[in-house]
């Protein structure tokens, strides 16, 4: 086992990524990739950034050279879609770009995977019904009848892992911790007899150290990754799930505090008639809030990481209506913190 690729291969990855990182303490500010904390009215010394960066050349690294899925036309194409995120977030963390820009640049990355994919990998070509005998029977069909509505759904999938991360990285540390969660369970999903695919365990794990060594500079707040990490690894996340034989609602249960997190505050958006797109990012946030009750950032960041591994964990276990259940369980949890971190309403500010 130690001397399988499945065990040094990501703890090479792990040592190369934090290697990488340290350097940055040091070359990104001789080149000028350093933080705005004025923006955010932050009184600190100006910090690494992007460094999200440094995740996404050892990605390209290892894809374009040792990748276990071999160089193949989804390769190539998966290569292109996450160069072309890169640098438009990379452009987007030095000078922001307008919302509706950036939600373009990210619908095209996921047409780049989706339209040389297949059903055997790169689409979500049919969904297991959790109400068996209703809606179709067992298993819901998206590509048979209608090809294009498993590339809407696909498509769709990815914008949400990639926002979904994007909008949760309020606090340094917090998607690296849920992407490392990720990874892992991932891995070990594709390690399992229900999908059988090591390549893409191999693949989940790299990136897991990846992540990682990008985890053990941002938590301690030495460094921080930008929207160009937050949304390589949402990008990276979503789309390993579907390859993992569209395994979406373990996804789902994994990164549940971001995504439902991401629904509500849209609907709260919306319920004031702004735009889902732009808001105050400073109050809306569930970690926002919890940081406006007092809780330290590091407590912030183990609650949402427990509570992605413990549903990650369990939903490795759980047949489709147990994960169902889950994600009610979830929801509920959810809701829960989002009435608990409220902003407290003072007697003076009803008038």
């Amino acid at each position: 086992m130690f001397t399988t690729p499945l065990f040094w291969t990501p703890l090479l990855a792990l040592a190369v990524s934090l290697a990488a990182h340290a350097a940055t303490l040091t070359v990104f500010p001789r080149i000028g990739l350093l933080d705005f904390p004025e923006r955010y009215g932050y009184v600190r010394g100006r910090l690494p950034y992007p460094v999200g960066i440094v995740s996404v050349l050892l990605f390209l690294l290892v894809l374009t050279s040792a990748s276990p899925f071999g160089w193949n036309v989804r390769t190539a194409w998966l290569a292109g879609a996450v160069i072309l995120l890169a640098v438009f977030t990379l452009i987007d963390d030095r000078k922001p770009l307008p919302a509706p820009l950036r939600l373009f640049i990210q619908a095209a990355s996921a047409l780049f995977i989706v339209l040389p994919g297949n059903c055997l990998g790169g689409r979500i070509c049919s969904v297991t019904n959790p109400l068996n005998g209703f809606m179709g029977g067992a298993v819901i069909d998206l590509h048979g009848a209608l090809p294009l509505l498993s590339i809407a759904v696909t498509v769709l999938w990815l914008l949400l892992t990639v926002n979904a991360l994007n909008w949760f990285d309020g606090i340094p540390g917090q998607v690296s911790a849920l992407s490392v969660i990720g990874f892992l369970t991932i891995g070990f999903l594709s390690l399992s007899a229900r999908v059988n695919q090591p390549e893409l365990a191999l693949v989940s794990f790299v990136l897991a150290g990846i992540a990682a060594g990008s985890l053990a500079f941002e938590l301690p707040g030495l460094t921080l990754i930008g929207d160009t990490g937050a949304m390589f690894f949402g990008l990276m996340l979503g789309l390993l799930t579907i390859y993992s034989g569209g395994k979406v609602a373990t996804a789902f249960l994994v990164l549940g505090v971001p995504l439902l997190d991401l629904g509500i505050v849209i609907l709260r958006r919306i319920m004031k008639r702004k735009s889902p797109l732009r808001g105050n990012a400073t109050n809306e946030h569930l970690h926002h809030r919890l940081l406006h009750k007092g809780w330290p950032r590091t407590v912030i960041v183990a609650l949402t990481a427990g509570i992605g591994t413990v549903f990650g964990l369990a939903a490795l276990f759980m047949d489709t209506v147990e994960k169902f259940v889950s994600a009610g369980l979830l929801f509920l949890l959810m809701l829960l913190l989002s009435f608990y971190s409220r902003p407290s309403v003072h007697p003076t500010s009803l008038s």
